[in-house]
C-alpha cells in the first residue's frame, strides 16, 4: 500500500500492470487488496480469474487451482525487532520464542513443523503479523524474504530488520494463481514466461526488495 493507503503498490501489483500491458487486457474493477485465506478461497470457487500476491504454487493448492511458471523463488527469514533485543541472530535462536506468522503461508507452515517448542501468533494478514513485532508483542516474525525486504524497504519509520541467513530456501515458489475455469491459462502463462525471460522480473525484485 502505499503512503497515503489508498493505492496498491509492489511487486504484483506492478507484475499484474505489465501482463495487461503485453496480453492487452483490462482486469474488470481493478485490483483487489484480499488477505491469503480470501484470495485463495475466491480462486478455488472461480470468484476470480488470476491472482498475484506472493501467492506459493503448494500441492494443495495445485488441487483447486492452476498456476503459471515460478516467477520468484525464495526461502524464509527472520525478523526482528532492532530496538527490542531478545538475542535473535538467526531461526536457530528462536526456540522458546514468540513468533508471529501470517496463516496458510509457507512460513506458517515451516514454523508449524520446526518450531515446535515456540508460541505461534497466527495472523490473517502480514501486516498485523509485523505491528505486533513493531509493537513488542512477539519476539520475531518469520517471513518470504522478498517480502521482508519490501516491507522494510517500502517503511521508513519501522523499526524491524532481517536477522542470519535466509533458511527453507526453495519452498516459496511464487507464481501467478489462475481459476482452473479460467480459459486464458496458456496465455497468461506464456506472458509470464516473456517477463522471466526478457529480465522484468529481475528488474521487479531489485525495484522492491533489495
Amino acid at each position: 500500500m502505499s503512503a497515503d493507503g489508498k493505492t496498491l503498490i509492489g511487486y504484483d501489483v506492478d507484475l499484474l500492470n505489465d501482463l495487461q500491458e503485453l496480453l492487452g487486457f483490462e482486469i474488470d474493477g481493478g485490483f483487489q487488496a484480499m488477505d491469503y485465506s480470501a484470495l485463495t478461497t475466491s480462486l478455488a470457487e472461480n470468484k476470480l480469474d488470476i491472482g498475484a500476491a506472493a501467492l506459493c504454487a503448494t500441492d494443495e493448492r495445485k488441487e483447486v487451482m492452476d498456476f503459471s511458471d515460478i516467477y520468484c523463488d525464495s526461502g524464509q527469514v527472520v525478523m526482528v525487532n532492532k530496538n527490542d533485543d531478545k538475542g535473535i541472530k538467526s531461526v536457530d535462536d528462536l526456540k522458546d520464542k514468540k513468533i508471529a506468522v501470517e496463516k496458510g503461508t509457507a512460513s506458517h507452515t515451516y514454523a508449524s513443523k520446526n518450531l515446535t517448542s515456540a508460541t505461534l501468533e497466527v495472523h490473517d494478514t502480514i501486516t498485523t503479523a509485523y505491528e505486533s513485532l513493531e509493537q513488542g508483542k512477539v519476539d520475531a516474525v518469520i517471513q518470504d524474504g522478498p517480502g521482508a525486504y519490501f516491507y522494510i524497504k517500502t517503511t521508513p519509520d519501522s523499526n524491524l530488520e532481517v536477522v542470519g541467513d535466509e533458511f527453507n530456501q526453495g519452498q516459496a515458489p511464487y507464481c501467478v494463481a489462475i481459476s482452473k475455469e479460467c480459459k486464458y491459462y496458456d496465455e497468461i502463462n506464456a506472458a509470464v514466461k516473456v517477463l522471466i525471460d526478457n529480465g522484468t522480473t529481475d528488474e521487479l525484485y531489485a525495484k522492491w526488495c533489495e
